[in-house]
């Protein structure tokens, strides 16, 4: 397994997801696959950042590169040197599963939990989707 993917929101859960997926692929001499998710929780908190000089889109795209940025960095610093980045959009769990199933990922890793916590515990997390839906190998970290 040389082609993993891992999500992050940014949280300290998807940052422990980030250490284990960079070591890992590391260890592996594999590629990395960092991906975050614009959800209806990330243009939420878009739109409270927005300001009268800017849009919602603009606000966005800051948060979801500053998002990727930040796992990236973590990721160098384990020694991963093959890392791609992507966005997803919508439905966080099916854009996952679309991303994984579209490319070479062997293998998703994500955290137990996210900053939806509320929402995971009233609808089902995205790593208790992923682990039931996933065509990949999932991995949970705590």
């Amino acid at each position: 397994m040389r082609h993993i993917m891992v999500a992050t929101d940014g949280s300290s859960g998807a940052d422990r997801a980030v250490d284990v997926a960079a070591e890992v692929a590391r260890a592996l001499s594999g590629d990395l696959l960092i991906v975050t998710v614009a959800d209806s929780l990330a243009f939420e908190e878009a739109q409270q950042l927005v300001r009268t000089e800017q849009n919602v889109g603009d606000v966005l795209e800051a948060l979801t590169t500053q998002t990727l940025t930040a796992a990236e960095a973590r990721a160098r610093h384990v020694g991963v040197s093959q890392i791609e980045l992507r966005v997803g959009w919508g439905d966080v769990t099916r854009s996952l599963i679309d991303i994984a199933t579209g490319g070479p990922v062997e293998m998703i890793v994500v955290g137990r939990r996210g900053r939806g916590q509320l929402a995971g515990l009233l609808l089902g997390s995205v790593s208790q989707k992923l682990v039931s839906l996933a065509p990949r190998a999932v991995v949970v970290v705590p």
